[in-house]
């Protein structure tokens, strides 16, 4: 048990860890995304500076890697601790991927791949409300926190239980603390909206 609770860890921070983001960027455009725009390896980065194709899939992608792990725990039969200790790893690999000196992505995508494996139609629901607020105002990351706000709510909501409220707790501090510098723009009306260059942190 105790083995295959490592193994499970190990195996989501190194699916996490894969740096599609960076890949497709270097790939395509020959650039750096730690050098380009936020920083960050993530789909919005990727919109941003290669393209709307490109950003569509490293999100499928990201989503992927935290839905992978987090069913691949529950196929090995493992409590509701140990999926959630998977899925964190794959947050973790994705935020701070060895591979890029721990510089990564901003675990939006990823964090919602998780959540669609450990409780799919909370995922759902926080995918939903991320799409309205994108929607309305057109600002990816007071879409991305504003979700991140709403996942508590919303899987206690659903009377989860309580390793996937806790969780959702640490997804949603991961976010804030991952969107600080945008949260300090969108206070001082200065957040790039969709279509709009950002300019490096």
């Amino acid at each position: 048990m105790i083995l295959t609770t490592l193994l499970l860890i190990a195996i989501g921070y190194l699916l996490g860890a894969i740096p599609s983001g960076y890949l497709a960027a270097r790939w395509l455009k020959g650039i750096d995304l730690r050098d380009c725009g936020s920083g960050s390896t993530g789909a919005t980065n990727v919109l941003r500076n290669v393209g709307k194709a490109p950003a569509l899939v490293v999100f499928l992608v990201d989503v992927g890697k935290g839905a992978l792990t987090v069913l691949l725990a529950k196929s090995a039969g493992l409590n509701d601790w140990v999926q959630v200790l998977a899925g964190l790893a794959a947050l973790a690999g994705h935020i701070w991927p060895i591979w890029l000196g721990w510089k990564g992505g901003k675990a939006v995508a990823t964090g919602l791949g998780m959540f669609l494996g450990l409780a799919w139609p909370v995922g759902l629901a926080c995918f939903g409300l991320f799409i309205a607020v994108i929607s309305i105002f057109r600002i990816v990351s007071l879409s991305s926190v504003v979700a991140a706000i709403g996942l508590p709510l919303l899987m206690l909501i659903s009377g989860s239980g309580s390793a996937y409220v806790v969780v959702s707790l640490v997804a949603m501090l991961l976010v804030l603390w991952r969107h600080r510098s945008n949260i300090q723009r969108l206070i001082a009306g200065t957040e790039p909206r969709i279509g709009q260059k950002q300019s490096a942190n």
